[in-house]
């Protein structure tokens, strides 16, 4: 079998499973976020922490609560790395203590689904705090992403209402209800697969393919890669992440964790169609984005797997940075699926893709993240970009938009206009910066157009809260551990205030009956437009950065 037929046929698989397990895990979520009743364990919780399951949240009530445990999680976080060198279960390692400019960035990758690492995993964090500290994070805010996308659509279903839900009982019901089951299960299948389990420090013996011996760290590896996917985190045990044979030790894992991280976005404008009462609006979010992955993975697949003048390749593909037990084609198929959600876990070296191949990787990122998205974050940023459409076949038409039987009058344009620039003022403004001070031009391994990649794609991934790595650029200096660090944090929060500041502005409105004139939003015709507002807007937002990038060093 030639390597671009075994790449189609896994990416087949891969879109069999997504589609057979679209109604099912849809309809669950939908089943777990309007359910009424909780469990004894749930109830616990609530008791815990001081929170009245009954109460429901304004917009305002539910965005402090969702900033206040994001708050709290990177104090907490920031100050467990300090001292885990007291600890149990730490590594002994000298030269490896956290600074406080490297903890604070890293608490903030975590707590905001980032999952950027300016560290070697294996040889920084000790496994309490990769199990206690980070692999937590992984978890919740997984589940703070779903909550917020939950109370947008609820504020596009409910009428003349301040209420949106209970921030509390929507993080813990999808954190324990959904993500932990699905992870538990996976760990299970990723051990029997060969991934690394124990508590091991740093006396694993391993016999090597030559016959020599090496001393390696084990770990809690398998439960936290399960999540790491599954969540749309991405932050590896192990330095090289996910080429790591400890976390990925087979074509079938890489297979399985392609489709964790796969499996909640795409799942997910299944239960937004049964929330708002039409299956066929979520299947029309669905299609969009599907078409945009597929076009993206289509086109990821052929720059790799074609060989163009000096590119490093084998077989008529590019192959540097490949992992052999993979291929190009497979390590296409991961690459592009890790940018169009926002895990950022890579199985590849992506500062080796093609000049092309590397640009399409940005590109998933710079639309948002949309296709299909982070865990509940694409989905939001998807019916953000819907809104907008609506907005501007209104203005071809001449008549006030509606979505859903809501009115999209300019407060709400507003609020999605602002919503979509921020990362984008995020990405360009970080970029620019950083190429303007020869200090930190020095971190870049490369000149020219490719070293301008290199700082694109790392403000590009910290915006959008990725966390995939171009490499080859040296970010663990003060500057830019505090430069990404506010690019995360303003790229995951803001953008956040923004959904539940218009969910509350449609909760508040009554509905807008349709009439001869209101655009139908679930029809093929309106798929292709958001799929055409997407690319456009995006195209005329970065292209001018991406022309003296990528694009520069393609045609040199």
């Amino acid at each position: 079998m030639s390597t671009t037929t075994a790449g189609i046929v896994f990416l087949a698989a891969l879109v069999l499973a997504l589609a057979v397990t679209h109604v099912p895990l849809g309809d669950y979520m939908y089943r777990v976020y309007t359910g009424t009743k909780d469990s004894r364990l749930e109830r616990g919780i609530y008791k815990l922490i001081g929170a009245d399951p009954k109460a429901e949240q304004t917009w305002g009530a539910y965005a402090r609560s969702v900033l206040a445990f994001s708050a709290v999680g990177i104090l907490f976080l920031f100050i467990f790395q300090l001292v885990q060198g007291k600890l149990p279960l730490s590594l002994t390692d000298p030269g490896t203590e956290m600074t406080p400019a490297l903890a604070w960035n890293t608490a903030v990758s975590f707590v905001t689904n980032t999952n950027w690492q300016a560290y070697s995993g294996e040889s920084t964090q000790g496994h309490l705090l990769q199990m206690a500290g980070l692999a937590v994070q992984n978890f919740v805010s997984a589940g703070v992403g779903m909550a917020v996308a939950v109370a947008f659509i609820r504020g596009l279903v409910r009428r003349s209402t301040g209420d949106l839900g209970n921030f509390w009982v929507d993080l813990t019901r999808g954190t324990i209800r959904i993500l932990l089951p699905i992870s538990v299960i996976g760990a299970i299948i990723l051990v029997a697969g060969g991934a690394v389990q124990n508590f091991v420090v740093n006396d694993m013996v391993i016999t090597t393919i030559t016959g020599a011996q090496q001393t390696l760290p084990g770990g809690m590896v398998a439960s936290q890669e399960v999540i790491k996917e599954l969540g749309t985190n991405g932050g590896g045990f192990y330095n090289v992440n996910s080429a790591h044979p400890f976390e990925n030790p087979t074509t079938w894992t890489n297979w399985l964790e392609i489709l964790l991280l796969l499996l909640i976005p795409f799942a997910l404008p299944r239960t937004f169609g049964r929330m708002v009462d039409s299956k066929k609006q979520g299947y029309a979010i669905a299609s969009v984005m599907g078409i945009i992955a597929v076009i993206s993975v289509g086109i990821t697949m052929f720059f790799q797997l074609q060989a163009h003048g000096t590119v490093p390749s084998a077989v008529g593909a590019a192959t540097e940075g490949v992992e052999q037990r993979f291929g190009v084609a497979n390590s296409a198929v991961f690459a592009a699926s890790t940018t169009l959600t926002s895990t950022g876990a890579v199985d590849s070296f992506h500062d080796s893709y093609t000049s092309l191949g590397g640009m399409i990787l940005m590109f998933n990122m710079q639309l948002g993240e949309v296709a299909p998205g982070g865990v509940g974050s694409g989905l939001y940023g998807m019916l953000i970009l819907a809104i907008i459409t609506v907005f501007v076949a209104g203005l071809m038409v001449g008549r006030t938009p509606e979505y859903l039987g809501k009115k999209i009058t300019p407060r709400e344009i507003k609020l999605a206009a602002t919503y979509f620039l921020i990362t984008p003022l995020l990405v360009l403004t970080g970029t620019g910066i950083a190429m303007a001070m020869p200090g930190q031009r020095d971190g870049m391994l490369n000149s020219g157009p490719h070293g301008l990649s290199e700082v694109l794609y790392a403000f590009t991934s910290a915006s959008n809260n990725n966390g995939s790595a171009f490499a080859g650029i040296s970010v663990n200096t003060e500057w830019y551990n505090t430069a990404l660090g506010l690019a995360m944090a303003f790229g995951r929060f803001l953008p956040i205030i923004m959904v539940l500041a218009l969910a509350g502005s449609f909760a508040a409105q009554g509905k807008t009956p349709e009439s001869v004139g209101t655009l139908p939003t679930h029809r093929p015709q309106f798929v292709g437009m958001v799929v055409g507002v997407t690319l456009i807007l995006v195209a005329l937002t970065f292209l001018p950065m991406l022309a003296l990038g990528p694009l520069a060093e393609g045609i040199h």
